[in-house]
């Protein structure tokens, strides 16, 4: 059975650290893309993070470059988030892709064809 399950969500206060998992089974992990998307109460789900099945290409939104690192290793990838801040409130994704590359479309949800069921991360003093 094809599953992502991710792990590592909580509670922090501004400033704080965490390190995200998305753990897969069931599937190939090693030729897919990963990317990390999440979504705040009312808002679309947007894309965070990629990394290509190679780990040569990496891409950052915006609003989390120098602050979040992506990593994957034989059957997991990660999201460690650094200098949280309440603005990165949300439930976050891991989703993977077909073509393996993390091209100018992986922020759109529409590339991914398997999602995690989330975990929520919550930024507040």
């Amino acid at each position: 059975q094809v599953q992502l399950v991710e792990s590592g969500g909580g509670r922090v206060q501004p400033g704080g650290s965490l390190r995200l998992s998305c753990t897969a089974s069931g599937f190939a992990f090693s030729f897919h893309a990963v990317a990390w998307f999440r979504q705040a109460p009312g808002k679309q789900r947007e894309g965070v993070s990629c990394i290509s099945y190679s780990e040569n290409n990496r891409v950052y939104a915006d609003s989390v470059k120098g602050r979040f690192t992506i990593s994957r290793d034989r059957n997991t990838a990660s999201l460690q988030m650094n200098g949280l801040k309440p603005e990165d409130t949300a439930v976050y994704f891991c989703a993977i892709d077909e073509f393996g590359a993390c091209g100018s479309r992986w922020y759109l949800i529409q590339e991914y064809e398997k999602w995690g069921q989330g975990t929520q991360v919550t930024v507040s003093s």
